[in-house]
């Protein structure tokens, strides 16, 4: 691991350091871009992977945050009777553009502007889990407390 953070993690590290905890960005020598690359760089298991998907909001054309758990793919009909929001794809330049990351790094936190975000209840069963932190190949590690209370999302079983 190196200690030197790109311009990226470094914006999410001091959010982070803001923000209370000793949580520590680690930039990963391997790709972290997908759960089952960042579970096998970190050595944890993919579901333990806090995988942070932007998607827009169907009505109101805004950026919605979803960080499901690494084996988990996202309902968009549960998430719709939980929330009332209707998802829909995000391209990578909406993504870039609404939150500030490309996608592969994106973060739960440190965003460019406010972002509703919604999470996967499945993370609560693990007492560590891995989010991406600005980059597709630095992480940090937190519990799911943390990420409830850091992100202030909405926790609802989400996972088809």
């Amino acid at each position: 691991m190196s200690d030197e953070l790109k311009a990226s993690s470094l914006k999410v590290q001091t959010f982070l350091s803001e923000h209370g905890e000793d949580f520590v960005v680690q930039q990963m020598p391997a790709s972290t871009r997908t759960a089952k690359d960042a579970a096998e760089a970190i050595g944890c298991t993919v579901s333990q992977i806090a995988k942070s998907l932007i998607f827009k909001h169907g009505e109101t054309g805004e950026p919605v945050l979803i960080v499901a758990s690494g084996t988990n793919l996202v309902s968009p009909e549960k998430v719709r009777d939980a929330t009332g929001i209707v998802l829909e794809k995000a391209d990578a330049s909406f993504v870039r553009e609404k939150v500030g990351y490309a996608i592969g790094g994106v973060p739960p936190v440190a965003h460019h502007s406010q972002v509703h975000t919604i999470l996967d209840r499945d993370l609560c069963q693990y007492p560590e889990i891995w989010a991406a932190a600005g980059t597709p190949n630095s992480v940090f590690k937190l519990n799911p407390q943390h990420l409830g209370s850091l992100t202030k999302g909405q926790w609802i079983d989400l996972a088809k």
